[in-house]
């Protein structure tokens, strides 16, 4: 079974910002290690959790997949795939930031060189020249360079707009957001306001690519605040440790991260059944 992506309901919006504010208060929590985090799930706000999840499946009931539907069907698929690409080639200077605080230069070093190439050959990224060339994408976020430091995953929560997180990713989202050095460039911010309708059509995009996984989960399942928190956590706890792994390996100390477990192993285990689902 593939592995779940990742979820497009979490990609940044500046009118998201005023609304995850709360979320900064509740990142103190994600500074240690929660045995819960590890071994099942830490969701102390469930209620909370669970009404805002109840908006997020209102707006995209009534605005994000209606959307999606029309904006798949209106755009061709090239020009789908291209503006997807200039989506994700604007966050590859997000990405050389949280590699070279993670101290991966060479990553680092992969992102600069994307960002170049696509940004001058590849028409603003429009293209993905760089993949073609044997260059392959390598993203991190800073909820990840927070797992190198050795934060704590924290506990679950469920950010407006965004979906699915914990307080560690939530404070890492925030920071990503700020730091971001694309929001910085020029004096009339031209490059943000380039950026904001580009990501919001790779954000319909997305919706539009994944709506069978998406619309199995928010309107078939019998408890889809469940189902989603168990696909977020599986999907970024084998996605950090794979990470692990990974690094492991390029330093030549080679084995398994400590603790790694793949939830899709399996292939009779169901991923979406949730053993804490109430």
């Amino acid at each position: 079974m593939p592995r779940p992506v990742h979820d497009p309901l979490r990609k940044p919006s500046v009118k998201a910002l005023g609304l995850l504010a709360c979320v900064a208060l509740l990142s103190g929590c994600a500074t240690v290690q929660d045995g819960r985090a590890t071994s099942g799930m830490n969701d102390p706000i469930e209620p909370v959790n669970r009404s805002v999840h109840a908006l997020n499946k209102g707006i995209d009931t009534v605005a994000l997949r209606p959307v999606s539907v029309v904006y798949g069907s209106v755009v061709p698929a090239p020009l789908r795939q291209g503006i997807g690409n200039m989506a994700a080639n604007l966050g590859e200077p997000s990405h050389f930031v949280n590699h070279v605080f993670q101290a991966r230069l060479d990553a680092a070093a992969t992102n600069g060189a994307r960002f170049l190439i696509n940004s001058t050959v590849g028409v603003l990224g429009l293209f993905d020249v760089a993949t073609l060339m044997g260059i392959e994408a390598e993203t991190a976020n800073f909820g990840e360079t927070l797992h190198v430091w050795g934060t704590g995953e924290g506990a679950f929560v469920e950010l407006p707009l965004f979906g699915p997180s914990t307080t560690r990713d939530a404070t890492g989202l925030l920071v990503d957001l700020a730091l971001n050095p694309l929001s910085h460039i020029g004096p009339n911010k031209d490059v943000i306001e380039f950026s904001r309708p580009v990501r919001a059509a790779d954000i319909v995009g997305d919706r539009y690519a994944l709506r069978g996984t998406i619309d199995a989960v928010l309107y078939e399942s019998a408890d889809s605040y469940a189902q989603s928190r168990l696909i977020y956590l599986q999907n970024r706890r084998f996605e950090l440790n794979d990470f692990a792994t990974n690094a492991l390996e390029a330093s030549g100390d080679g084995g398994a991260a400590a603790g790694q477990i793949d939830p899709y192993a399996d292939p009779y285990a169901d991923p979406y059944a949730d053993p804490y689902a109430q």
